[in-house]
């Protein structure tokens, strides 16, 4: 037993020691959190922050294509509404944002693919998005359907 008390001393000793050499004052420079980005369309948005809101939009959206098809293929012209569809002839997934008088809307577009909204007549609609690194932007009154082709 007397030869086991110093053995057990050597290693709380040693235990001791090695937490000891610790340094919990050691100072770390200031890291500076980024500002966030607000992803609007402006010059400022990568392509790859439209491509994480493309798959973040992409699992909730729901296409109006029935109504779409019903508006292009008859004659809708006594409806409140109308279509807009947009052709996305690039290689890159793009989301458009169209927004006009009590509408806003955000339609995730795929890469060769087209995207539809029906919207009211007789209004001013401002069409945004970015397609591989290139913005657009346009404003247009709507009075019957209107149809975009982008490509980079």
């Amino acid at each position: 037993m007397k030869k086991l008390l110093p053995f057990s001393l050597a290693i709380i000793a040693l235990l001791m020691d090695s937490c000891g050499s610790i340094n919990y004052n050691k100072k770390y420079p200031e890291r500076k959190p980024s500002p966030p980005s607000a992803n609007t369309g402006s010059r400022n948005t990568s392509a790859s922050q439209v491509e994480r809101e493309y798959q973040a939009l992409i699992k909730t959206y729901k296409p109006e294509t029935a109504e779409v098809l019903t508006d292009l293929l008859n004659d809708s012209s006594d409806s409140p509404k109308t279509s807009i569809t947009v052709e996305n002839n690039s290689r890159c997934n793009m989301v458009l944002t169209i927004s006009g008088t009590n509408y806003f809307k955000k339609i995730p577009i795929g890469a060769n693919k087209i995207g539809s909204a029906m919207v009211l007549k007789n209004q001013n609609y401002n069409f945004s998005g970015m397609v591989c690194n290139s913005v657009y932007q346009k404003t247009k009154f709507i009075t019957s359907s209107y149809h975009i082709t982008l490509s980079n």
